[in-house]
């Protein structure tokens, strides 16, 4: 069938052949899929209904159960009426498996559990009569056990068996639907082996034609080679030279990057230099200026003790003359107070008046001397002021040796500027030298560069020859394109 194609038509046919049959398996792999998962979702969902249902039935059942119990203790209207209501609800669960379900056995059960359910409900409805006429407990628990006990296990058993009757179908019905699930797997792997079968032997064909019909025109490719080897020879040569040029290249780049690098750590030395230089002037200014401030302090603070020192010598010299005299009146009144008392005794009923005026006399004396202790306190007061004067100088001489230690600090803050300025002239010598070695370095950049653009003309003679090759290569190219079907064989 593939006797008179080109190599391009035998690999469309092959391609199409494979293509054909992927598309077949996957269709078939599909449909095959989808009909499992309908079949076990139809299966495991119908089954799953009838579970649910039938263990519905028992909780109705439990809850009916319940809610009879409740009415036989304490007999009360609303469990009865749950009771009819749960029993209503019991019949249409019943009724609604009935219709859903369609196994036979299962049918069989359903209708048993309908006939116990009416003896239970019968039985319990007489059961629950009996007890709206009697309120012996005792009694109706006795009845009860006879009557509806029975019947009620029976139904309870029958309900249990539907149960497990289900749950068995569930399970039959997932085994069934697993076991379709592994013929479609088992189908879909048989058209996958088969897909895979028939690639290999389209590639083994296609495989077995190339090497025959691409064999020719290898040959003539391998002769082109050889023209090519020796050009790429040539080319080889240049590159090294090439490679050593830029080698220099790349050292003398290196060179010139570490040296850029020490430029800049020597610049940015010279930046941060330049600010702490900045910031020491600036400290230095301050200091002076607190300096003059202290030193204005220190000589407010002198005249104040020189003048306070002044004042305190002048009151210090009136206070004592003050003294000196209040001292004399007051010795000499007492001593004329007790001579005009001496004088009014001797004088009589006359010398009363005098007495009296001696007397008062007598006191002005003792108010003076209570004066002359006053003035004794005002003495002590202006030898405590005193005291804070001296205690103000010692204040003032300590500012002093403050200013001076504020002077000192000026002094180092100017010897840092100093030293910081000394090395801020040394690192611009390290950025000046950095500067020519860079010049040194673009000089061999110069260098190489020459030595490159001369390797380049060489390698540009050689990629003359190297396109007289490629064009020949390029014909047998076309060629070879032409033999496998993309041009005219």
């Amino acid at each position: 069938m593939m006797a008179g194609r080109t190599y391009g038509g035998k690999l469309a046919v092959g391609v199409a052949i494979t293509v054909l049959l992927t598309l077949l398996t996957i269709a078939i792999s599909v449909a095959g899929l989808a009909v499992v998962v309908s079949a076990k979702d139809s299966a495991i969902t119908s089954a799953t209904e009838d579970l649910a249902g039938a263990e519905e039935l028992s909780r109705l059942m439990e809850m009916r159960i319940a809610d009879y119990r409740n009415y036989l203790l304490d007999g009360r209207p609303e469990n009865s009426r749950l009771t009819e209501e749960h029993h209503q609800d019991f019949r249409r669960k019943l009724d609604e498996l009935q219709r859903g379900i369609s196994d036979t056995a299962s049918q069989e059960m359903l209708t048993k559990i309908r006939g116990l359910n009416e003896r239970h409900a019968a039985a319990s409805a007489e059961m629950m009569t009996e007890r709206a006429v009697n309120n012996d407990i005792v009694a109706i628990t006795r009845i009860n056990d006879t009557k509806v006990v029975p019947v009620r296990t029976q139904l309870q058993q029958a309900l249990a068996e539907l149960i497990v009757r289900v749950r068995n179908d569930v399970d039959r019905d997932r085994q069934e639907s697993s076991t379709r699930a592994n013929q479609a797997i088992g189908l879909v792997i048989g058209l996958g082996v088969l897909t895979a079968i028939s690639a290999v032997l389209v590639a083994l064909r296609l495989s077995r034609d190339l090497k025959r019909e691409v064999g020719a025109a290898v040959g003539h490719i391998q002769s082109s080679s050889a023209q090519l080897e020796a050009a790429a020879a040539q080319q080889v040569n240049g590159g090294r030279d090439q490679a050593s040029a830029m080698s220099e290249i790349t050292t003398t780049i290196s060179e010139l990057l570490i040296t850029s690098r020490q430029i800049a750590e020597s610049a940015q030395r010279v930046s941060k230099i330049a600010e702490e230089t900045e910031a020491a002037a600036r400290a230095g200014d301050a200091t002076i200026d607190q300096t003059r401030s202290s030193i204005g302090t220190i000589r407010s603070q002198v005249d104040q003790i020189v003048q306070h020192m002044l004042a305190l010598g002048e009151k210090s010299q009136q206070i004592g003359q003050v003294v000196d005299l209040v001292s004399e009146l007051a010795e000499q009144t007492n001593i004329l107070a007790i001579n005009a008392t001496i004088e009014a005794s001797g004088a009589g009923e006359w010398g009363r008046r005098f007495a009296v005026v001696a007397e008062e006399i007598r006191k002005l004396a003792d108010r003076t001397a209570a004066s002359a202790k006053e003035i004794r306190t005002l003495i002590e007061d202006v030898r405590g002021a005193v005291n804070t004067t001296v205690m103000a100088t010692e204040i003032g001489a300590k500012a002093v040796d403050a200013g001076a230690r504020k002077f000192d600090d000026a002094t180092n803050s100017f010897r840092e500027i100093a030293q910081l300025v000394s090395t801020t002239n040394d690192a611009t010598r390290e950025i000046e030298l950095s500067t020519k070695q860079q010049t040194t370095a673009v000089e061999q950049v110069n260098v190489a560069a020459s030595d490159t653009a001369r390797v380049s003309r060489e390698t540009e003679a050689s990629a003359v020859q190297t396109r007289q090759t490629a064009a020949h290569l390029s014909t047998l190219s076309s060629d070879l394109l032409e033999m496998v079907g993309t041009g005219r064989h």
